[in-house]
C-alpha cells in the first residue's frame, strides 16, 4: 500500500500542528496532494482505468475546497501550504 499510517503521521507531522491533529486543511492538502500525484502516474500508465479517473477528480474537488476554505480563514497559511507544495495556485 502506498499510503501507510507512518507516512500519514508524516504528512500531518509536518504540516499540521502535531501528528495527532489529522484535521488541520494543510495536513489534508498535503495528503490529498501526495495521492493526487500517485493517482496521475497510475493514470499515464492505465488510461481506459474510469474508476481511477473519478475519484482523481473527487480528490481534486476536495483539495480545492479546503485550499478555498484556508484562502477564506488565513491567507498566510495558504500561501505557504502552496508555496510548501508547490501547488500553481
Amino acid at each position: 500500500m502506498y499510503l501507510t499510517p507512518e507516512k500519514k503521521q508524516e504528512f500531518f507531522a509536518k504540516y499540521g500542528k502535531n501528528t495527532e491533529d489529522t484535521g488541520s486543511p494543510e495536513g489534508q492538502i498535503a495528503m490529498f496532494s501526495f495521492r493526487i500525484s500517485h493517482l496521475t502516474e497510475h493514470l499515464k500508465e492505465n488510461r481506459k482505468d474510469a474508476n481511477t479517473q473519478r475519484s482523481l477528480i473527487t480528490l481534486v474537488g476536495k483539495r480545492r475546497r479546503l485550499l478555498d476554505y484556508l484562502k477564506r480563514k488565513d491567507i498566510n497559511r495558504y500561501r505557504a501550504i502552496v508555496k510548501d507544495l508547490g501547488l500553481r495556485r
